[in-house]
C-alpha cells in the first residue's frame, strides 16, 4: 500500500455550499462503488480506496474564484465521513452523531475548523483553519464502503453573511486487501 505516483489519482466532491440562511449541518456525497470491491472472488482479492491526502478550499459564492470575503464572521467544523450516507443535503438538513466530525470518530477521514476572517480568535495564531488532521503518504486511511460524505456543521450562532462554497479533493489509489485486512475494515466502517 505504499505511496505510488504511478498509481494516484484525484477525485473531486461536488462542490458544497453552505448556506448563510440558517445555521446547521449539511454534506455531499461521493459515490465509490467504481472503486471499492470488497468480495474476493477465487484468486482475485478484495479491492479498497486508499485516501493519501485531501484538499480543502472555501471560496466565497459570490464569485466564481474568490476566497471567502474578509467581512465574513462564522465557524465551521468540516469532514470527511466513510459511509456514512447521509446524499447531497443543504444546510440544516443533516442531523449528525455528537463529536461525528472529529478525530474521535472511526469513520472520520479528515476534519478541519475553518474560521472566517473576522471570527479569528484574538491573538491565537490561527490564519483560517485550525486542527487539520488527515490521512497521509505514509498511512493513507482505506475506504471499503461505497461512499465518502463531506459534512459540515455550523453553531447555532454562526450565520454567515454569504454563501460560502466547499471544494473537496481526494489523493488516491485503488489497493488490493487481503481477506483478514478486508474483514478487519469492514467491522470498524460501519455506521
Amino acid at each position: 500500500m505504499a505511496y505510488d505516483i504511478k498509481d494516484v489519482f484525484y477525485l473531486d466532491i461536488n462542490t458544497v455550499t453552505i448556506s448563510n440562511a440558517e445555521p446547521g449541518a449539511g454534506s455531499g456525497q461521493l459515490d465509490l462503488s467504481a472503486y471499492i470491491d470488497p468480495i474476493a472472488r477465487g484468486r482475485t482479492k478484495g479491492t479498497g480506496l486508499a485516501i493519501y491526502k485531501v484538499q480543502t478550499q472555501l471560496l466565497s459564492s459570490a464569485g466564481g474564484n474568490e476566497p471567502v470575503d474578509e467581512d465574513e464572521v462564522g465557524t465551521v467544523q468540516i469532514g470527511l465521513i466513510a459511509g456514512a450516507g447521509t446524499g447531497n443535503k443543504g444546510t440544516g438538513n443533516v442531523t449528525l452523531v455528537d463529536r461525528s466530525l472529529c478525530q474521535a470518530n472511526k469513520l472520520c477521514i479528515w476534519s478541519g475548523s475553518y474560521y472566517a476572517p473576522k471570527s479569528l480568535p484574538a491573538n491565537s495564531g490561527i490564519k483560517g483553519w485550525s486542527g487539520v488532521y488527515g490521512p497521509s503518504e505514509k498511512v493513507p486511511y482505506v475506504v471499503v464502503r461505497d461512499n465518502v460524505c463531506l459534512q459540515y456543521d455550523l453553531g447555532t450562532t454562526d450565520n454567515w453573511d454569504h454563501d460560502t462554497l466547499i471544494c473537496m479533493r481526494l489523493e488516491c489509489a485503488q489497493v488490493t486487501l487481503d481477506q483478514s485486512t478486508l474483514n478487519q475494515l469492514l467491522r470498524t466502517q460501519t455506521v
